[in-house]
């Protein structure tokens, strides 16, 4: 019963405080980590769009050039 009890709680007593403390800070650090990735997903795709945008502009550009008389 007294496991039972030590495994429900928040913390277990039988953890060194060490070991709690570095589950916080790791845990932290993945938050971190995962809020990079989607920002960098973020600029990327902003990225890829202003590629295609400006390759567009230069088909169109290079269109409207073949299409005028010499």
């Amino acid at each position: 019963m007294a496991k039972a009890l030590i495994g429900y709680m928040n913390s277990d007593l039988r953890t060194p405080v060490h070991l709690v403390a570095e589950n916080s800070r790791l845990r932290a650090r993945v938050v971190e980590l995962q809020e990079l990735v989607l920002r960098l997903k973020d600029e990327n795709d902003a990225l890829v769009s202003a590629q295609e945008a400006s390759s567009l502009d230069l088909e169109t550009l290079e269109l409207s050039n073949e299409m005028q008389p010499a």
